[in-house]
């Protein structure tokens, strides 16, 4: 085991992508199960507080300690076990996801979460139930996690497989491994029906695996995660196409996500075989914040949509039928980029990824912390609430930029705040964002999770009373109030359960 005490050995466990920074005593790094238990163990009768660390690409301060100690699972990092037959893969939860991503492929399997940073470990992406663009078509990382063995504060096992525990009503019964009955009470809050990582997954009769999933580190510490793997689609079609007109690219988008959901829906079988996977957006200026670095963007664009495809056949048509499209909404065809090999595809993904790295950079160079959008709304109210969110940024004069996954209606909106001033402002406006979202039914946080930046956005998502049997659930597993405290709601409400 790794101990660093020294503050000058571990500033870097102090911070996350979103410059959320806080403070410890010390940071152990465990090489095994045996060492995590005696920690755990350890500071549970203490009552020391513990903060588990990811690998610092979060958004939300979650892996960020407020005190106490971190334990750091990066040593964790092997790929146990992988059935090809029976399509899965298990993992300890320190594993990068772009290492699983490409191990499995060379199998011709796929594993299709991918959140932005494929930096990520896979157990920071169960823990926060991360996406992405391909969410679209394949969903969360929820869907694809079958199976997880968890440590308790008090050193307990519970080792969970997807169809074995569900809950009755909103009655929740578990096991340990040395046989102790863990029963508990899940809060009846309205879940939105939306791409959702905003709180506990709580449903009546749910599966209790899902309860884990998305918890943020503050119901026990994951140590190995068992995912359902998909077969490899024999042919990608990867494409962005730039629109002169924001209008034509939003037009775009939304007859691509009505024509993709009937087609996954087996509810008709579109002539035009079109099924994104992935449908994102980017608006004007995303692209000029990009353009020093991509030079070839068309000058005169006003918008860009990024948009996948998947397919098993060798149907050529495919990409003309897409091409059709584009050219319905305007879209000039000559000046479209199709990637026709795997290495250029990646430089996709790297276009993708650049407009939130040069904004964490930008906000990183000023100090601020990250102000930038993670909302969700239905699809049939989406286009109003997007236009509603630029005005409001636009009529306090304040530099942003839109992306996104706008398959999902799911839209990244990022202040870029100059000073404190516009700092501030831009902090009330985000809360409005919020409150609207809520307001149309949708969530505070579609994929990045609560953490400790969003709190009292999710307070006012979900309500006090709501908050409180949060509080009760976490009490449960962690009576001594040790695991990731200040992650999803406040500390105080651990006091007034």
């Amino acid at each position: 085991m790794i101990v660093k005490k020294e503050p000058e050995q571990f500033q870097n466990y102090l911070s996350d992508a979103s410059n959320y920074k806080g403070f410890a005593d010390s940071v152990y790094i465990p090489e095994n199960e045996p060492e995590i238990i005696e920690l755990l163990k350890k500071f549970n009768e203490q009552k020391t507080k513990v903060t588990i660390a990811g690998n610092g690409t979060g958004l939300t301060g979650a892996r960020v300690p407020e005190g106490g100690v971190v334990i750091s699972l990066e040593k964790l990092n092997r790929i146990i076990n992988l059935s090809r037959k029976e399509k899965f893969v298990i993992v300890q939860p320190a594993v990068i996801l772009k290492d699983l991503q490409d191990f499995v492929e060379a199998e011709n399997l796929l594993y299709p979460p991918d959140p932005t940073e494929r930096n990520c470990f896979i157990g920071a992406t169960v823990a926060t139930n991360a996406s992405g663009a391909r969410s679209f078509k394949y969903g969360p990382t929820r869907n694809y996690v079958v199976g997880l063995r968890i440590f308790l504060p008090a050193g307990e096992i519970i080792s969970i497989e997807r169809g074995k525990y569900f809950a009755n009503g909103l009655k929740g019964h578990l096991i340990t491994a040395p046989g102790k009955e863990i029963l508990f009470t899940l809060p009846d809050y309205y879940m939105p029906h939306t791409k959702n990582a905003a709180g506990y997954f709580c449903r009546a009769n749910m599966d209790l695996i899902d309860l884990f999933i998305g918890s943020e580190g503050t119901l026990g510490v994951i140590t190995e995660v068992k995912l359902k793997l998909l077969d490899l689609p024999k042919s990608l079609l990867s494409s962005i196409a730039f629109f002169k007109s924001e209008e034509n690219a939003l037009d775009f988008i939304d007859e691509a996500r009505s024509i993709s959901i009937r087609a996954s829906n087996n509810q008709s079988r579109s002539p035009s075989h079109l099924n994104a996977s992935a449908l994102e957006f980017f608006d004007q200026k995303a692209l000029n914040f990009l353009r020093p670095d991509f030079q070839n963007i068309p000058g005169k664009s006003e918008a860009a949509v990024w948009f996948e495809q998947d397919y098993n056949d060798n149907d050529d048509s495919i990409i003309t039928n897409w091409i059709n499209l584009l050219k319905k909404y305007n879209c000039d065809e000559d000046s479209v980029w199709l990637a026709i090999n795997k290495n250029e595809r990646e430089k996709f993904h790297e276009f993708r990824h650049a407009v939130s790295w040069k904004v964490n950079e930008f906000i990183a160079q000023r100090n601020f912390k990250k102000i930038g959008t993670d909302v969700a709304v239905p699809a049939q109210n989406f286009r109003q609430f997007y236009s509603w969110i630029k005005k409001k940024i636009e009529l306090e004069n304040l530099d942003y930029v839109a992306y996104g996954h706008f398959g999902d209606c799911h839209p990244h909106l990022n202040m870029l705040p100059k000073d404190e001033f516009e700092y501030q402002k831009a902090k009330q406006i985000y809360a409005e964002i919020c409150a609207e979202a809520v307001r149309l039914k949708g969530t505070i946080s579609a994929e990045h999770g609560i953490g400790k930046l969003k709190r009292e956005s999710l307070l006012k998502m979900h309500g006090e009373e709501n908050i409180r049997k949060m509080a009760a659930l976490k009490l449960i597993f962690d009576p001594n109030k040790i695991l990731n405290i200040g992650n999803i709601f406040n500390e105080n409400f651990l006091e007034r359960v």
